[in-house]
């Protein structure tokens, strides 16, 4: 039976998590627009910034099998994980692509994989394999408006989620910086002769996408518990969204995410949540079928 109020409530709810995969499609699309590979470590870069920060915030953890009792104030362990993350982004430019960027695409892809593989046993080794629940940072976890219950971890991954858009869009279309990097991924080599420093730019794109990854994982982390294994699925989703808006689309991510998001918890509720993660694929077949480019992919043509 058609519910209007639990419909509403599933939709900001789905666009929540929706936002939650267009961040993590966008760090997607960044790395393959400047280096044509796929990271598949992505996913890793929501796990991995989850469990340091969580490390911090509670009163006690366990680390290396030892309780910790840091318990620092949340806004600060927030921006001490992207200050860290940041320079994980520099080092994962410099091991991970930069001495492999002449020879092909697949040696960089496997080894993406390695870190991603590293990453998460290094959590296992860190961390164990308990999960842990991240603590909300608001006191009231849920507001009433209108009849409705809204969690207002949701309202504040829509929120983030926003600014970093608008973030995005003032980057790419009005600053210089945005421009070089929009010219590296259209064309490295005419960037180049231009004067551009591109394994800069590159290096700026790695960072750039890791903290996404990082600030998608801090965001859904008080809606799930910390595992190695969350960013798997999110990543998953994510690349899903991708490719369901047409891979290499910065717009194409962003619609692609919150349509999968709004969708599943939609056919999650009114079909069976047993089918929920399914249905991202669901869509990502449908769209594949009907248009193989993806709704804001270009269609490309080849000649005889």
């Amino acid at each position: 039976m058609f519910d209007l109020s639990a419909t509403l409530q599933l939709i900001v709810s789905g666009l929540a998590m929706g936002a939650i995969y267009a961040l993590v499609a966008l760090g997607f699309i960044l790395i393959y627009n400047a280096v044509g590979v796929v990271n598949f470590a992505q996913g890793d870069f929501v796990m991995f910034p989850s469990f340091i920060a969580v490390s911090f915030i509670l009163p006690s953890v366990i680390v290396f099998g030892s309780v910790m009792h840091w318990q620092l104030p949340i806004i600060a362990v927030y921006l001490l994980v992207l200050i860290l993350m940041a320079g994980f982004g520099l080092l994962f430019n410099r091991i991970a692509y930069y001495p492999l960027r002449d020879r092909g695409w697949l040696p960089v892809v496997i080894s993406t994989i390695g870190v991603s593989i590293f990453l998460r046993n290094l959590a296992q080794i860190v961390w164990g394999s308990q999960p842990i629940v991240f603590p909300s940072p608001f006191a009231l976890q849920t507001l009433s408006a209108g009849g409705l219950h809204l969690r207002t971890q949701d309202l504040l991954i829509l929120g983030v989620s926003a600014l970093l858009i608008a973030f995005q869009f003032v980057l790419f279309e009005r600053t210089t910086l945005g421009k070089q990097m929009r010219a590296t991924a259209q064309d490295r080599a005419t960037a180049q002769l231009l004067g551009i420093r591109v394994d800069r730019i590159v290096a700026i794109t790695f960072i750039y996408s890791v903290l996404l990854g990082a600030i998608a994982g801090l965001l859904v982390s008080p809606i799930f518990t910390v595992t190695k294994e969350m960013g798997g699925l999110i990543s998953l989703k994510a690349f899903a969204a991708s490719i369901v808006g047409g891979f290499g689309s910065i717009p194409g991510a962003i619609i692609g995410g919150l349509l999968i998001g709004v969708v599943e918890n939609l056919g999650g509720y009114y079909i069976s949540s047993d089918y929920k993660d399914a249905i991202a694929f669901v869509i990502l077949i449908g769209v594949l079928l009907l248009r193989p480019s993806g709704l804001f992919g270009e269609r490309v043509s080849e000649k005889a």
